[in-house]
């Protein structure tokens, strides 16, 4: 079985056909996705989709790219980790690709992010891009490291990799790592150690090889699987197994909620 680890399923690419969406995963042998928030005044959509079946789970936090909103407070974060359903903080991250100037608001509300996860005792899923020194830099400092987490849709090099791994933290694969350009993410894939690893399709973007192009979803991440696979030289079910396991040790849920 498999299990995505990140995906957007009340984006409207994917939430306008989830029935759909949902039959693909099962075909497929993906048994559980955590559907991930973005920003807060969607996030009642996130939560219903979670609640709405028993394999689906859903996080609370707001993107990095997104400016000028009200931002959401440590208590706020930490009082909606108060339902089960609810297993991570975040998406939340650094992101200075498509933003330019003074970002310290992203800093802060990053920042924000690590104490809800501290406060609440639940994972961070941390998005890093053109960014990871300054990333790294404000985990160590807010000891993100005791909330622990997930650097997910990693395309960042072996050097940033292992200073995620010293902070406990696990690194997710998308569909990037089936590209054929992906060299130096390809050889992150053969080293990170499997029992800290996580695939996801980041759904609806990033479709993996063969789908490259295409709209993402869940069920579509049996080929990541199937890539890591390849280059480490193992059966898929040596990836699908530990993968499905890390995220049911990572995010406290049950594997038997299907």
């Amino acid at each position: 079985m498999f299990v995505d680890s990140h995906c957007h399923l009340d984006f409207p690419e994917l939430r306008d056909d989830l029935p759909q969406v949902l039959g693909a995963m099962r075909d497929n042998g993906v048994t559980h996705a955590l559907c991930i928030a973005v920003e807060m005044d969607n996030w009642p959509v996130v939560h219903a989709i979670a609640h709405a079946h028993p394999n689906l789970y859903a996080s609370v936090g707001v993107h990095p790219d997104y400016e000028d909103i009200d931002e959401p407070t440590e208590a706020m974060l930490v009082e909606r980790c108060g339902d089960p359903k609810i297993v991570a903080v975040g998406e939340t991250g650094l992101d200075y690709f498509r933003l330019t100037g003074d970002l310290g608001w992203q800093r802060e509300r990053f920042r924000t992010h690590i104490r809800a996860a501290r406060a609440a005792h639940k994972p961070l899923v941390i998005h890093t891009r053109a960014a990871a020194d300054d990333t790294l830099a404000i985990m160590r400092d807010e000891h993100a490291g005791e909330a622990g987490g997930v650097m997910h849709c990693f395309t960042e090099t072996w050097d940033v990799a292992a200073q995620a791994l010293e902070l406990g933290f696990h690194i997710s694969f998308s569909g990037i790592v089936t590209f054929k350009n992906a060299v130096a993410l390809k050889d992150v894939a053969r080293r990170v150690p499997l029992d800290r690893m996580l695939i996801e399709t980041d759904s609806p973007y990033l479709a993996p090889v063969p789908y490259r192009g295409k709209r993402n979803q869940p069920a579509f991440v049996r080929h990541v699987a199937e890539e890591i696979a390849r280059l480490r030289e193992v059966p898929v079910e040596a990836i699908a197994d530990a993968t499905s396991n890390n995220f049911f040790r990572l995010f406290n849920v049950e594997p038997n909620a299907h």
